[in-house]
């Protein structure tokens, strides 16, 4: 048997701890010493020892551990929730660093405020294109809600594509318009050809028409993008303009990690 420092150093806990988990009855030791009070625990207490921290160190209450503890799981479920909660864990750190990636795209922004350059903003002629699309409704505009519904929409378009034997003849298209419930957005990409009869329904053929366009390109994620378009807003107020339409995205260079991404931007102009 072990006295509780030894025990604890084994454990890589505090003795604090373990004085706490006997007093809460989490983990009693396996023999106190009546005269002395000395608390001395068994090896196989380790075992025990180590579903606590492992549990507790996922985020459940040392309320919650001890009802875990008390069901004597097996190990196979035992790694089961441990692995759920891992997920869980997971996705909520995915979930911040994104929210934190927004937060210094926002002060990069803020950085640049009276220093951002329209020079970049370049006035052309977009010719009229024929594109077969899928639409989906996104919350907002926000990178946040667009990009889950931009992924599998544009994945799921160029299966379609190879399904449907159509051959692209240029870069992928987003535009959006506004709709009841969120934004709805149009994933296309330019065909020359009609659908095959009996192709499936939600593959629609859209002929964009030609336009007069603020454009700017970005470079690098799209959740990076937003001084792009606000340099176009800038543009288009310093030169008097009027937007007009649904404004797109033409994702020139979209292989491989987003960093590496050419997206130009185009606003159409009255």
């Amino acid at each position: 048997m072990f006295g509780i420092g030894d025990f604890a150093r084994l454990g890589r806990v505090s003795v604090r701890m373990l004085r706490h988990y006997d007093a809460i009855g989490l983990l009693r030791p396996a023999h106190v010493d009546e005269s002395t009070g000395y608390r001395r625990y068994h090896a196989a207490q380790l075992a025990v020892l180590n579903r606590i921290i492992a549990l507790k160190d996922l985020g459940f209450t040392l309320q919650q551990v001890g009802a875990i503890l008390d069901e004597n799981v097996e190990v196979a479920e035992f790694h089961g929730m441990l692995r759920l909660r891992r997920a869980e864990l997971a996705a909520g750190l995915a979930a911040d660093l994104a929210r934190l990636a927004r937060v210094e795209a926002r002060l990069s922004l803020i950085e640049k405020e009276g220093l951002m350059s329209i020079d970049e903003v370049v006035v052309k002629r977009v010719p009229a294109v024929r594109v077969a699309e899928l639409t989906a409704v996104a919350a907002s505009y926000q990178s946040q809600d667009i990009t889950p519904v931009a992924q599998p929409l544009f994945a799921e378009l160029y299966r379609r594509f190879t399904a449907e034997g159509l051959t692209p003849t240029g870069p992928g298209i987003a535009y959006y318009e506004p709709t009841e419930g969120g934004v709805l957005m149009h994933a296309g990409c330019p065909v020359a050809a009609e659908l095959r009869p009996g192709s499936e329904d939600a593959l629609a053929i859209v002929d964009l028409p030609a336009i007069e366009a603020a454009t700017v390109l970005h470079r690098g994620s799209m959740d990076q993008s937003d001084d792009a378009v606000q340099k176009i807003a800038r543009w288009i107020e310093s030169e008097g303009r009027t937007s007009a339409g649904y404004s797109r995205e033409v994702y020139l260079e979209a292989m491989g990690d987003q960093v590496d991404w050419v997206t130009e931007f185009q606003e159409p102009l009255a």
